[in-house]
């Protein structure tokens, strides 16, 4: 629904900016293909309310005053922002952290897409239901979806107008399986790695187009309120991390950005920018070595997906394994503390790796990690002080095991966990020589420790 109207707006050539609510990259990936503009990650549990709002504030698109005015709708941008999970559900039975919690925070109206699957005067109740819960949210239209037809939608219609008193501003049918984006384990697959991008979603845009009423979403969100805008941005020196002047060649840092590799939000490749790292993308499935740099970031992604491929090249596999034992600062977050193990079991099949942490990386059917987590450095590490505690989130069905590195030593590890799984048994953050592999993803603005931490950590290997 979501991708669908973005493009649908988009294609009537309104500047529209897409936004998700949580953690989530895949999602992002999909808004940033519909909007054309990179969509970026509202989350207050990763970073704080106040750098959220400004976030929003200085990333989204701003109303002409023509609109302002009174003006036909449309001729000011619009935002986009999609939920996730239901309105209401957070963190707790209070619905902390959730979709209608970020909604009061930006001011912003709801539109409830709603399953109607079998239903038809519960749909009422449930809409109804969701409006009470908080009255502090503005809930301005339902979109019905998955109707069975004419009479359906009607009974539906108006089983929620008469006793939720809200509009039905939409009636997705059900639809054939070419306008369906393929899941796999981890949910979607990535824009990246979707064939035939475009189509599908000018599929979904049609859908759309043919049975939500775009006028009334239109109106519905030019009667969001302004946000003062008092010149706060998520550059502000508070949650900044200032760039460091230096003399000489600048601090080169790598990150893997592949289909294997994808999971990055903008502002951890930002804020290393900021705090002075020239940033040289590298493909682990093309490259036959890894270029000279001063640390190499290694994000999430779905290396399980493509273990033949990563195994296959040999080469780039042995120069990030030489790199680390003559000392690169390595940070590697989930997908990346997969890579650095030194093989892989993928249904039934064994592929090897880096060959970094002497681990065995085992997959499950269901998730052994999963949701917001929160930890405690209690070890010596290149990137974090002891005693820094960190919040972040993880997604895995991934464990490691001991194996039998070539030097037979075990990872020691640095990370407690004090919500989350982690690596298991309450522990995360294996470490050898200069690379640390963690489960959990922290959001740069959240935590202005990491980028500084990896731009220190190559500083000192450039030293060295």
């Amino acid at each position: 629904m979501s991708v669908g109207l973005a493009r649908a707006l988009s294609a009537q050539g309104r500047p529209i900016t897409a936004f998700k609510k949580g953690p989530d990259y895949i999602d992002a990936s999909w808004l940033s293909a519909a909007s054309g503009r990179v969509a970026r990650n509202l989350d207050t549990f990763l970073t704080e309310p106040i750098v959220v709002r400004r976030t929003f504030i200085e990333f989204a698109q701003r109303s002409s005053p023509a609109a302002d005015g009174g003006g036909p709708a449309g001729e000011s941008g619009i935002n986009l922002i999609e939920g996730n999970r239901g309105l209401h559900d957070g963190l707790d039975a209070g619905g902390t952290h959730s979709s209608a919690a970020l909604s009061k925070l930006i001011q912003c109206p709801v539109v409830l897409v709603q399953n109607v699957t079998k239903t038809t005067r519960s749909a009422a109740a449930f809409a109804l239901g969701s409006r009470q819960i908080d009255p502090g949210v503005d809930i301005a239209g339902v979109i019905v979806n998955q109707v069975a037809g004419a009479r359906h939608e009607r009974v539906v219609r108006k089983a929620i107008e008469t006793y939720a008193g809200i509009p039905v501003v939409g009636a997705i049918p059900k639809l054939s399986a070419e306008h369906r984006i393929r899941s796999r384990h981890l949910g979607l697959i990535t824009a990246r790695e979707q064939g035939g991008i475009e189509e599908l979603i000018d599929r979904l845009a049609l859908a759309v187009k043919d049975h939500v009423d775009l006028d009334r979403i239109l109106e519905i969100a030019n009667a969001a309120p302004l946000l003062e805008d008092v010149g706060l941005r998520s550059t502000d020196p508070d949650v900044r991390i200032d760039r460091q002047k230096r003399a000489g060649r600048p601090l080169k840092v790598c990150y893997l950005s592949d289909a294997a590799f994808s999971f990055y939000y903008p502002e951890n490749l930002e804020s290393l920018e900021q705090a002075g790292a020239d940033l040289i993308p590298v493909s682990a499935l093309d490259a036959r070595s890894l270029p000279e740099c001063d640390a190499l970031y290694v994000g999430g992604g779905f290396p399980e997906t493509h273990a033949t491929a990563l195994s296959r090249n040999r080469s780039f596999r042995e120069s990030v394994r030489r790199a680390a034992e003559e000392g690169l600062p390595i940070y590697a977050e989930c997908g990346g503390l997969i890579y650095m193990a030194d093989k892989l079991v993928w249904k039934g099949e064994e592929y090897p790796m880096a060959g970094i942490f002497p681990v065995t990386i085992a997959m499950d059917r269901k998730p052994r990690g999963h949701g917001y987590a929160r930890i405690l450095v209690e070890g010596q590490n290149p990137f974090f002080p002891e005693g820094t505690e960190l919040r972040g989130h993880e997604f895995h069905y991934s464990w490691p095991t001991a194996g039998a590195g070539a030097s037979g030593d075990l990872p020691r590890s640095v990370f407690k966990m004090q919500r989350g799984t982690g690596c298991g048994a309450g522990r995360d953050g294996l470490l050898r020589w200069n690379v640390l592999g963690t489960y959990l993803h922290v959001h740069a603005l959240g935590c202005p420790a990491w980028a500084q931490g990896v731009v220190r950590a190559a500083e000192m290997y450039r030293k060295d």
